[in-house]
């Protein structure tokens, strides 16, 4: 039997593998939002969901605090089942679990014809399924256009019983957990395939995921903070020794105004030496929960503020998020000025500005311009200073250091080693 399990051993060992999985970028829903006129509006209607979910927050779900994703850029592709289904998700490290929606999500609200008036941004608190707000005369469909999984057509998937819920600022994903073969990467991509995976079927998705261009979320932070302590796909992979090493690297693409292109690369087992530089210094993470570390500073032209802040490295946040007194701080360095009807900072396309410079450890980072002044979406001359005033209520992390400062960093996260690596992306400017 010892012998059986050393050949098993040495066998996950040689099958272990360094995988390099696509990204697309995407139209942010906010900037598509803008385009259309639509944006200031739904801000509004956002506001009011996000009071009454604070109203109604209970302590049988949890919060993903950080986004609703409106703002996201990048996505890749997963696939679950025996034979695959494919699904476009946000690898998101500000969470840890994965959800994709159901063959059942949209078609079976619950109650709706119990409130015939119900309608409109209040509608999900009104009746007891959230599915049944929006346009249509009883309710709308938030995953009318996103792929769903059907269990009927896998081979290897597995019941599992129990119901989940993720809260975000602005509603949820319901339903219920499920068991299979996922693997990193879509169809014709490279894959690393993990056995034996939990993930979320929704059979309900708040109004805010209608129309985006993605179908769900694989949540890459710890098994700490997953909702149902569901362990999450990368660290199951680890955990099956199915990977190099415990670690992944993201590569990102600089933001431009085109959409449907390759967006960057995620390195799952290993580090990215292809897109990335050497590595200039690794950060101990002060909680395994997000990938959380402390930030020592952060400035720009005349601008330096050193008081020391918890921050997390977020793939999932397009921008950088800090506490207002700072990021108006920095604005004003770079001569930005707050739009309040979009909720950003607004700064001409063209404009010559300084780094900002953020202090890790004893290293400096310097983010250049090329990835704090991003499209605005609305075909004007006006871009956003990639900055955000953001408050975490005194809980958890100051800072989110988003998509900005990961297209001019790649970011190594060592899930092994419980630490976050930087290198210099080689990417031209």
């Amino acid at each position: 039997m010892r012998n059986l399990t050393l050949l098993l051993a040495l066998v996950a060992s040689a099958l272990a593998a360094v995988v390099q999985v696509p990204l697309v970028k995407i139209e942010p829903y906010r900037n598509r939002l803008i385009r259309e006129g639509r944006w200031v509006q739904y801000r509004k209607d956002r506001e009011v969901r996000r009071f009454m979910m604070s109203k109604q927050s209970n302590a049988a779900s949890a919060g993903q605090y950080v986004n609703d994703y409106e703002d996201e850029a990048y996505v890749g592709n997963i696939t679950i089942g025996t034979p695959q289904q494919q699904f476009k998700v946000i690898l998101d490290t500000g969470s840890s679990n994965l959800w994709i929606p159901d063959i059942t999500c949209g078609t079976k609200p619950e109650n709706c014809s119990a409130v015939p008036t119900c309608h409109g941004i209040l509608c999900q608190f009104e009746c007891d399924d959230q599915a049944c707000c929006g346009a249509g005369p009883n309710y709308t469909d938030s995953c009318l256009l996103q792929a769903k999984f059907d269990a009927s057509k896998s081979s290897t998937y597995q019941t599992n019983g129990r119901a989940f819920i993720i809260e975000y600022g602005t509603g949820s994903a319901r339903g219920f957990l499920g068991q299979d073969t996922m693997t990193f990467g879509g169809i014709g991509e490279p894959q690393l395939a993990v056995p034996n995976t939990v993930f979320g079927q929704a059979t309900s998705l708040a109004a805010f995921f209608e129309g985006q261009p993605l179908d769900g979320i694989l949540g890459l932070a710890f098994k700490s903070i997953a909702v149902d302590q569901v362990t999450p796909p990368f660290i199951n992979a680890i955990n099956q020794n199915l990977v190099d090493l415990p670690v992944f690297t993201v590569f990102l693409e600089h933001e431009g105004d085109q959409n449907g292109v390759k967006g960057g690369v995620y390195t799952y087992g290993g580090i990215d030496s292809t897109n990335c530089g050497p590595v200039i210094a690794y950060q101990p993470l002060s909680s395994a929960t997000y990938y959380q570390f402390k930030m020592s500073a952060i400035a720009s032209g005349s601008y330096r503020a050193s008081k020391g802040w918890q921050v997390i490295s977020d793939t999932g946040t397009s921008l950088i998020g800090g506490p207002k007194a700072y990021v108006s701080g920095l604005a004003d360095a770079v001569g930005a000025t707050w739009r309040d009807d979009y909720g950003v900072y607004i700064i001409p396309c063209n404009a010559k500005i300084g780094t900002v410079d953020i202090t890790i450890g004893n290293q400096v980072y310097n983010i250049d311009s090329s990835n704090t002044i991003i499209p605005l979406g609305d075909g004007s001359s006006n871009c956003i200073f990639a900055i955000f005033p953001f408050s975490s209520g005194g809980f958890g992390p100051s800072w989110i250091l988003g998509d900005p400062f990961i297209r001019q960093y790649c970011n190594i996260y060592d899930v092994g080693s419980q630490r976050v690596g930087f290198a210099k992306s080689l990417q031209a400017k």
